[in-house]
């Protein structure tokens, strides 16, 4: 018998910065017979998945190294003594940087200018891999999506709202050919949609919220996330390369955008990545193509797993021809030796 040689033994590693892997448990929940979006079994699983998600939730161009400047923020508004500025938008965790910005202090910085404007953070990349808090750091409108840290596959989207945001949507006068909050909100205290959801995304939602609530817990999945990143940017440091975020108070936990040396293209690192061994890495976007990879560690992702994809990227920077030096593997493995011991009572991440 003759074979084409096109299967590749073993798991593709997905090690982009989402759509993140989907835990098996997650893909078993959502193969679910399509159910009635009106019947009464419904109500039940949309008000355990709306449930879970608030305890998510804890209900100016700039340089692309570093995240949103506070400072900057209150400079701008307080010049807008008109006040035609009606929002600050923010993403908490950008993708294609790997850099986060500080929400808490950007909050203060409004407040400080005694803005009225609207606070609207993007967290599609950080809900569920980073610390967020909605009611806290007063944030109006806060939206996210399935395919990151939530761990399910795209089809998702969820907005958090404060009461300010939503009188401020009553007295719009823009037409909405979707999305109304008043009717989600009217809807989603029996459980119910207004429109047809993704049913069965939500039978994987609910399961992917036990495990990251009842079983692992929020705080564990942040330091997790936070103790991969530390461990990938030690990596990125001793074979000799850098990080593009420039300030570590906005490091993410997320993924890790790697800088390559003047005259090395980012893809051509990707291409023979993905060739030699089956893992993707995301690409650099905008400017910053060919310029750095990005190297994902959120959603379903352990010490070992991130081991396996340091090893990938060491081997495939040398394949590609980039002057580096050995060893990133093993410095991150020391970091995640040392803070398992440091920290014996933990269950193993």
């Amino acid at each position: 018998m003759t074979s084409s040689g096109t299967r590749r033994a073993g798991r593709h590693f997905l090690q982009i910065p989402g759509p993140t892997n989907v835990p098996d448990r997650v893909l078993r929940a959502i193969d679910f017979p399509t159910m009635d979006h009106r019947g009464p079994e419904f109500a039940a699983l949309g008000k355990s998945v709306l449930a879970g998600m608030r305890r998510v939730f804890q209900t100016l161009p700039g340089d692309w190294r570093h995240g949103a400047d506070p400072a900057a923020i209150e400079k701008a508004l307080r010049a807008d003594t008109g006040k035609p500025v009606k929002a600050v938008c923010v993403v908490h965790n950008e993708t294609s940087t790997g850099v986060v910005s500080r929400i808490a202090e950007i909050r203060k910085a409004i407040d400080a200018a005694k803005h009225p404007a609207l606070f609207m953070v993007d967290t599609i990349s950080s809900l569920a891999s980073i610390d967020y808090r909605h009611d806290e750091w007063g944030v109006d409108v806060t939206v996210a999506g399935s395919q990151k840290g939530l761990m399910l596959p795209p089809g998702l989207s969820f907005n958090c709202v404060s009461k300010k945001a939503l009188a401020a949507s009553r007295s719009a006068r823009l037409p909405r050919s979707y999305w109304a909050w008043d009717e989600m909100i009217g809807n989603g205290k029996s459980g119910y949609f207004p429109y047809t959801p993704a049913t069965n995304l939500l039978y994987g939602l609910r399961e992917a919220l036990t495990m990251l609530l009842d079983e692992e817990g929020l705080d564990a999945v942040f330091a997790r996330h936070q103790r991969h990143g530390e461990a990938a940017r030690r990596a990125v440091r001793a074979w000799g390369l850098e990080v593009l975020a420039a300030d570590p108070r906005e490091y993410s936990g997320a993924l890790t955008a790697v800088l390559m040396p003047a005259g090395h293209d980012a893809d051509r690192v990707r291409k023979a990545i993905l060739e030699a061994f089956d893992m993707s890495l995301g690409t650099g976007l905008g400017k910053l193509a060919g310029k750095v990879f990005r190297i994902g560690h959120l959603g379903d992702f352990n010490d070992l797993t991130l081991m396996g994809t340091l090893a990938g990227v060491e081997m495939g920077l040398g394949l590609a021809g980039v002057p580096v030096k050995q060893g990133g593997v093993a410095a991150a493995m020391n970091y995640l030796a040392e803070s398992v011991k440091a920290a014996p009572a933990r269950r193993a991440a």
